[in-house]
C-alpha cells in the first residue's frame, strides 16, 4: 500500500468552471463545464452507474480497489464504522458562475426518503478567488416559513431565494461548514476544495437558468417531500460565526481548518512542511496548494508539486511531508464520532 497520485476527474456538470482547476494542475487548458475535480472519488453523480468515481494509474477503479482490500486502504477502526466506504469526497471546485441556491439532505432524510446511508454535509477550503467582490451564501438571515419556501420554488423567485441569504465576503485561507439542511450558493469567482459525505444529493430550490426542468432539482421526489430537508431557521451573525473561519494567517507546520462538529462527517487540516510534518497513519487526501516537495512513507517515497492530488492508503502507515509545500489534507470522519 502507498500513495498514489491521480489524474484529474472532471464529471460534466450544469455549470461553467474549471479554469483555476487548469490553472492549479498545470494543464493546458481548462474543460469546458469541468468545475468540479471529483479526487479520489468511490461516488458516483446522482442516479448514474460510473461517471464520478476515479480511476487509479492502470485504469482500476478506485472504488473496487477499497472494496477488495478495505483495512488496508480505510483502518480496522474506520471499517468497523463504515465497511468499505471511505465515508469522504473531496472536490475541487471552480464556480465560474454563480451555483444555484440549493440545500442538500441530513443523514436520517436521505435514510428515510432516499435508501442511502448518507446525507450530504459539506465543508469549503477556500483556495483563490477572482473578481472584485467574491461571495458565498449561507443560511437564511431570519426565519422563514415552509410555505414562502416552496412559494419561492414554485415561482423560481431567484432574487427573492438570494436576497434572504446571508452574503459572507470570502478570500484565500477561509473556511465554511456547511451543515446538510443549509440552503446556500457559492458566487462566481470562488474557488475552493470541498469536502463532503459520498453522495451527490442536492435539492435545487433555484433550478431554472441551470437545470432544462424542476425534475433536475427535487432528487425524484416532488418538491413537496424534498423541500421538508430545508433549513428555514436564521442565521444570525453569531450563529454564522460558528461555521465560517479565517484562518490565512496561520502558519503553523499543521493548521486544522474546520470546527469540532465537522469531526462526526470529515477532517481537514492545512500543511506548511518547512522542514518536515509527521501524519499518523489514515486515509487521506492531498491537495498541493504550494511549492514542491516529498511524502515519505515506508513503502514508497512519492515527489509531489503545486497540483498534484493524492489518495493515501491507510496501510502506507505514517507518513511525513517534507519540503517548501502547502498542503490540504483531508481525511474521514474521525473515529468512533459516528
Amino acid at each position: 500500500m502507498r500513495p498514489v497520485r491521480l489524474a484529474a476527474n472532471q464529471p460534466p456538470r450544469f455549470y461553467r468552471g474549471g479554469a483555476a482547476i487548469a490553472d492549479l494542475r498545470d494543464a493546458p487548458s481548462a474543460v469546458e463545464f469541468g468545475p468540479e475535480d471529483w479526487v479520489a472519488s468511490t461516488t458516483t453523480l446522482f442516479g448514474v452507474a460510473e461517471s464520478g468515481l476515479s480511476r487509479l494509474p492502470g485504469g482500476r477503479w478506485l472504488r473496487d480497489e477499497v472494496r477488495a482490500a478495505p483495512s488496508a486502504w480505510l483502518g480496522a477502526e474506520h471499517t468497523a464504522a463504515f465497511a468499505d466506504d471511505p465515508a469522504l469526497l473531496v472536490k475541487l471546485l471552480d464556480a465560474g458562475q454563480r451555483l444555484p441556491v440549493h440545500c442538500h439532505p441530513s443523514d436520517s432524510f436521505a435514510q428515510a426518503h432516499l435508501g442511502c446511508r448518507f446525507g450530504k454535509t459539506e465543508a469549503w477550503v477556500v483556495v483563490g478567488t477572482t473578481g472584485p467582490d467574491p461571495l458565498v451564501y449561507i443560511g437564511f438571515r431570519e426565519d422563514v416559513d415552509a410555505a414562502t419556501v416552496r412559494a419561492w420554488v414554485s415561482t423560481q423567485d431567484s432574487s427573492a431565494m438570494l436576497g434572504a441569504l446571508n452574503a459572507v465576503r470570502v478570500q484565500p485561507g477561509d473556511t465554511v461548514f456547511v451543515p446538510a439542511g443549509l440552503p446556500h450558493a457559492i458566487g462566481e469567482g470562488v474557488f475552493i476544495v470541498e469536502l463532503q459525505q459520498p453522495t451527490d444529493l442536492s435539492v435545487m430550490l433555484e433550478w431554472r437558468g441551470f437545470a432544462d426542468d424542476e425534475s433536475a432539482g427535487h432528487l425524484g421526489l416532488g418538491y413537496e417531500t424534498a423541500l421538508a430537508c430545508v433549513d428555514t431557521s436564521g442565521w444570525s451573525a453569531d450563529r454564522l460565526a460558528g461555521l465560517v473561519r479565517e484562518t490565512r494567517d496561520r502558519r503553523a507546520p499543521v493548521v486544522p481548518l474546520l470546527p469540532a462538529e465537522a469531526d462526526a462527517f470529515f477532517r481537514a487540516d492545512r500543511l506548511h512542511p518547512g522542514s518536515v510534518v509527521e501524519l499518523e497513519p489514515s486515509f487521506a487526501v492531498l491537495v498541493v496548494l504550494e511549492g514542491a516537495g516529498v511524502l515519505r512513507t515506508d513503502s514508497d517515497d512519492l515527489a509531489v508539486r503545486r497540483g498534484d492530488t493524492v489518495v493515501v492508503p491507510h496501510g502506507a502507515g505514517a507518513a511525513r511531508l517534507e519540503g517548501d509545500v502547502v498542503a490540504v489534507r483531508c481525511r474521514p470522519p474521525a473515529p468512533g464520532r459516528k
